[in-house]
């Protein structure tokens, strides 16, 4: 065991650390970052939460001895009463829950189409960029649908972009410095809807409630069977939670001054 006791760490960096059952105490956290952090189980007392943005599963979660993650859904669902359609439970329901998350992209796109083309190569609070967020949608559904429920031993565009704390897989591409235009990812986008559209069309209740044929290394998923549900709910999931993070960065980018025509 390592103890820290009166020590000033600001601005200290913990990458791939385990703090698992390490105890805080007396600790000024103000300004801290967590990213990709697992805090299942912690205990947090006399704290003081203030200006506080978390994003997150929240699962069994109480604050003052209420659990806030049914009042959080509850809000969620009366700001988007579509939101309800993206758990489904048969084929019908797939295709409806995918239909609200193209849908529900249009006007983000506008929204993007207004700024100058190279605030979409622009990160904010280090997030992915509009465009490396476009990037990392496509490549989602490469993985879960070309790649684990179509069987394509090459599913893969170059301009994928994998998650952040994937292991690295000479397989996968992950070309962090590309710098495509929005045009050329939507087409690339608009390429992947239809693959996905394809595969809902053809869906029945009894291939959503299968397995994928077993596939086979190297590549992301890891080679295996997977149900079909999970695959087809984890581009649901990330089709939409990914264009909250995108409308949430575009408002910060908009704020911006903007140079004027002369």
């Amino acid at each position: 065991m390592v103890e820290f006791s009166g020590q000033n760490l600001r601005g200290a960096r913990f990458e791939d650390v385990y703090l698992t059952g390490a105890r805080f105490e007396d600790v000024d956290l103000s300004g801290a970052r967590f990213r990709l952090v697992d805090l299942t189980g912690v205990s947090i007392r006399g704290a003081l939460l203030a200006d506080v943005e978390i994003d997150g599963d929240l699962d069994n979660v109480r604050i003052n001895g209420v659990d806030v993650g049914p009042l959080i859904e509850a809000e969620l669902n009366r700001r988007y009463p579509e939101r309800t359609k993206l758990h489904p439970s048969d084929a019908k329901g797939f295709r409806e829950a995918w239909a609200v998350v193209e849908h529900s992209w249009e006007p983000t796109i506008e929204r993007a189409r207004r700024l100058p083309p190279e605030l979409l190569h622009e990160r904010v609070d280090d997030e992915w960029s509009f465009i490396e967020t476009l990037r990392h949608v496509v490549f989602g559904i490469d993985a879960w649908v070309k790649r684990a429920i179509l069987g394509d031993p090459s599913p893969y565009d170059p301009l994928d972009l994998p998650h952040a704390d994937m292991p690295h897989d000479s397989s996968v591409p992950n070309d962090s410095a590309a710098r495509p235009t929005l045009d050329e990812v939507l087409a690339l986008r608009a390429d992947r809807l239809a693959v996905v559209r394809k595969v809902l069309a053809d869906l029945t209740d009894d291939v959503l409630a299968g397995t994928t044929t077993p596939i086979p290394p190297p590549g992301y998923p890891e080679a295996g069977t997977y149900a079909v549900r999970r695959c087809l709910q984890a581009v649901v999931n990330e089709g939409w939670s990914h264009r909250l993070y995108a409308e949430r960065d575009l408002t910060s980018l908009e704020s911006r001054p903007q140079p004027t025509a002369t």
